[in-house]
């Protein structure tokens, strides 16, 4: 996690994001949409380009214009930010207001976004544990294996695992 809160930690870069996916791609516009001052968007954008979130692109009709589009990696923010979302829709005191994320070919509104085993089922918090990629396959022991919602996080192994938590946890 702590490679994605540098990349996208702050609030105006959430904003920006959530403009480039909703198909904003010019400077102006995105400062329209935003009401951002110049600078902060200049800087916010400068640094989600040199992260590889967004690309910078002259515009084939006016050399003097630059497009802003989601790169690949930018677009796997996407989920994020649609969790973020329906979080937000979920716990807010107010009722949801505006357009609905939809389904392009069936038009119908998306799922919630939700936690799922590699074999599909659902789960929740209480069905997690963390994995120590350091830890031999089949160890067990002392943090083998526990739940993430109580006082200790579990550490399990993982085959071939890098030895590195890109986890953002324990």
């Amino acid at each position: 996690m702590p490679a994605a809160l540098e990349a996208m930690g702050e609030r105006w870069s959430f904003l920006i994001l959530r403009a480039a996916f909703d198909g904003i791609v010019y400077f102006e516009d995105f400062q329209a949409t935003l009401g951002i001052a110049r600078n902060i968007l200049s800087n916010r954008l400068g640094k989600l380009v040199a992260n590889g979130i967004l690309s910078r692109e002259p515009v084939a009709s006016d050399k003097r214009r630059i497009a802003y589009r989601l790169t690949e990696k930018g677009a796997g923010l996407v989920p994020v930010m649609i969790a973020l979302r329906q979080w937000g829709e979920k716990w807010s005191d107010r009722p949801p207001a505006g357009r609905v994320l939809c389904d392009l070919r069936d038009g119908a509104p998306i799922r919630p976004v939700t936690l799922q085993a590699a074999d599909g089922r659902p789960l929740s918090y209480q069905d997690l544990c963390w994995i120590d990629r350091n830890r031999p396959p089949g160890a067990t022991g002392e943090g083998a294996r526990a739940p993430c919602c109580g006082s200790a996080l579990a550490t399990v192994s993982v085959e071939g695992g890098s030895g590195t938590d890109r986890s953002g946890g324990g």
